[in-house]
């Protein structure tokens, strides 16, 4: 019996003090996140003395169903270690690109090389050294969580610990209940412990958290984590612009089957929406004055005591806390708003990626 004969069952986290206040509130804004972004950086230096590898070529695929066109020279890599997404929205091509990949589907045109390897030619082969989760699959009602895992593991010549694989994903104590029973999260925590038990060298998740509620989306990210912890490629898809700030090093935006832009999350921010704004309250009768006299300030609109200050720059946000502090304004509301990768795909294609 063979891996791909399985492969359906893959599926397809006092006026002194009140000038302080807004460091202390902009210190939390980016508490939520200078982990994901530590971690990112601390990667990118390891790799900086040394030119990574890279593990997937993609050049110029397209593929066409009649006379719709689902992806159009689409062209990236991949490179060893690193967590690559295709962001974009529903039907954008992000599927039908990944698939390509995997060798799932076969492309029109182009050419796609994986760890070394042609996905069609050489398929046996690329199918030991990858761990695919699709989008959607089921498997039968009544299997049970120890028999997918045993049925995934006797595919491959060297399986990882079943057993272990199901503790570390939190799995342990539903090792005999029937998949039927299963919640949301916990049947994507099986099917990457299927995706995962020939110990792959490259990982695709197509879409991993879609349904599921906040919790267990925020539990896949630990896992996803985890996978990259170990040495693994990551590639994968998703419609949801917090997920892909938070896991990804790299994103390629899909729009319509062509590749708009890539780069990091950041990266892609700072060069498509490098504006920031300030939004606060005061009654200081001197503050409109003291704003607009920011060096990196742009704009200063006010509606009664609420200020929206817009400006560019890393530390524009800093520069504003700055001069409420050193003229003690006292404010009584403070926050941030800052771009994300929803603004940048907004820039580049004139609409929502919900739309």
């Amino acid at each position: 019996m063979r891996p791909e004969d399985f492969k359906i069952g893959i599926p397809d986290p006092s006026g002194a003090r009140a000038a302080r206040r807004p460091a202390l509130i902009f210190s939390c804004y980016r508490n939520r996140k200078e982990s994901d972004h530590a971690a990112r950086a601390a990667r990118h230096h390891m790799g900086a003395s040394a030119t990574p590898r890279s593990v997937i070529q993609v050049s110029r695929i397209r593929k066409t169903y009649g006379a719709t066109v689902a992806v159009s020279e689409v062209s990236f890599d991949v490179s060893e270690g690193e967590v690559f997404g295709l962001i974009g929205p529903n039907g954008a091509g992000k599927t039908t690109t990944m698939e390509c990949v995997e060798g799932v589907r076969r492309p029109d045109g182009g050419e796609i090389s994986i760890l070394g390897l042609d996905p069609f030619r050489d398929v046996y082969q690329v199918q030991n050294r990858i761990g695919v989760q699709l989008q959607q699959a089921q498997l039968q009602k009544r299997i049970k969580v120890w028999e997918a895992v045993d049925l995934w593991a006797s595919l491959y010549p060297k399986p990882m610990d079943g057993n272990r694989l199901l503790e570390q994903l939190g799995l342990a104590d539903k090792r005999n209940a029937l998949f039927m029973t299963l919640s949301g999260g916990q049947k994507q925590r099986l099917f990457i412990a299927l995706a995962l038990i020939n110990d792959p060298e490259v990982v695709f998740l197509d879409e991993l958290t879609t349904g599921l509620d906040p919790q267990s989306r925020r539990a896949i990210w630990d896992l996803v984590r985890g996978i990259r912890d170990r040495g693994k490629t990551v590639v994968l898809t998703t419609h949801l612009m917090e997920e892909a700030e938070r896991l990804c090093d790299r994103v390629a935006i899909i729009e319509r089957g062509k590749i708009i832009d890539i780069g990091g999350p950041e990266e892609l921010v700072s060069r498509h929406c490098p504006t920031r704004a300030v939004v606060l309250a005061t009654e200081d009768a001197l503050a409109e004055e003291r704003l607009r006299a920011i060096p990196r300030v742009e704009t200063v609109m006010r509606r009664g005591s609420e200020f929206t200050i817009q400006g560019q720059g890393d530390d524009f946000v800093t520069e504003v806390i700055q001069c409420l502090s050193e003229n003690r304004i006292r404010i009584t509301y403070f926050r941030t708003v800052l771009p994300n990768l929803e603004d940048v795909f907004l820039k580049l294609t004139g609409h929502s990626i919900r739309d």
